[in-house]
């Protein structure tokens, strides 16, 4: 039922007068002279009061500058609302499409999403996820499946929904969407060799997704016959300036390199960069290929060949895993393989 307001309404409060100097939610109350729980529930359920009393409680809202206490109102739901993401780096730009998707699949459907970088050498993943499952988010969305024992443990007893992406396992910790890195690397060495490569090297960052792809590029490469793959490691997030500096390394040691697979677009832009100054033909001489199809690879000339991931359709079936579990439907299938694709263009 909605109140009305008294003849004389309390004067309106500067600010609030908390040991905190938080305004508070009696404050709004005051200004807009209702009781607190029918500003509580302008507020939180306003199809209970009259749209005069909605008006006078936003108004008060403006006014005051307040800002609702989700927290308070999820311990008495028992839902947050929010979403954690974690990934290594927010620099790069390979993981830029599926928080995009995923940040706008959850808002759809009234969630919002909170980022977390973890870094890849002396990961911060541990601190993270102790901070973030101390907030109880609805969700938690990870990159990779390699986890410390201490992660591990302290996802598992939090009983919170976990989705683990860009990776495969057959042992997930819940949910899983992603695709298999040991494939992307044997399908790359298996395109270069059907097209006469023999000479093969792999630029690749020491993350251990990345590790994967080479290891497998190269037992496909041995397979097939030819000489030992030459390998350089760079730190990631990888970069431009490693690129250049990798294809530096292998044409001043060794013999002459026919075709280069790089664990991300950046790095093959540097080795398409190094290359041209250095009058390689690209690729005559030389193939490149990338990993993630950034936006700038089909624009590059030659145009880079790279293996695609759909970032997009990650973020969307993330954001579903993470709501159907937060609101209690059945989960048929708990891991999905997107697969990729290998897009061949004229740096091949």
């Amino acid at each position: 039922m909605a109140t009305t307001a008294p003849p004389n309404p309390a004067p309106a409060p500067k600010r609030a007068r908390r040991g905190s100097g938080a305004v508070t939610l009696h404050d709004v109350a005051r200004l807009a002279a209702v009781a607190p729980i029918t500003a509580s529930r302008a507020l939180n359920t306003p199809e209970q009061v009259s749209p005069e009393v909605r008006q006078r409680v936003t108004e008060a809202v403006a006014a005051l500058g307040y800002v609702r206490n989700h927290q308070a109102g999820a311990l008495a739901s028992a839902r947050s609302r929010l979403v954690a993401a974690v990934v290594p780096t927010l620099s790069g730009p390979v993981f830029g499409p599926m928080l995009q998707a995923l940040t706008e699949a959850l808002a759809e459907r009234g969630y919002q999403l909170m980022l977390g970088q973890s870094g890849y050498v002396d990961s911060r993943e541990d601190a993270l996820l102790d901070a973030i499952i101390g907030r109880r988010p609805d969700g938690i969305v990870l990159t990779g499946v390699e986890r410390s024992p201490e992660a591990r443990r302290l996802l598992l007893a939090s009983g919170i929904p976990v989705v683990e992406t860009w990776d495969l396992t057959p042992a997930p910790l819940d949910l899983l969407v992603g695709f298999s890195h040991a494939d992307v690397g044997h399908a790359v060495a298996q395109f270069l060799v059907q097209r006469g490569r023999r000479q093969l090297a792999v630029v690749a960052g020491d993350d251990e997704r990345s590790r994967r792809r080479e290891r497998a590029f190269c037992q496909a490469a041995a397979e097939a016959g030819l000489p030992a793959v030459r390998v350089i490691r760079v730190p990631a997030p990888t970069t431009l300036k490693r690129g250049r500096q990798a294809l530096c390394q292998l044409c001043e040691s060794g013999p002459a390199v026919e075709a280069v697979f790089c664990s991300s677009d950046l790095l093959a832009l540097g080795v398409l960069t190094e290359a041209q100054a250095r009058g390689l033909a690209v690729p005559a001489a030389l193939a490149v290929v990338g990993f993630g199809d950034q936006d700038f690879a089909a624009d590059l000339n030659p145009a880079l060949s790279s293996v695609r991931i759909d970032g997009q359709a990650m973020g969307r079936q993330a954001a579903q895993f993470v709501v159907d579990r937060a609101e209690g439907r059945d989960i048929p299938e708990r891991v999905v393989d997107l697969g990729f694709s290998l897009i061949e263009r004229g740096s091949t």
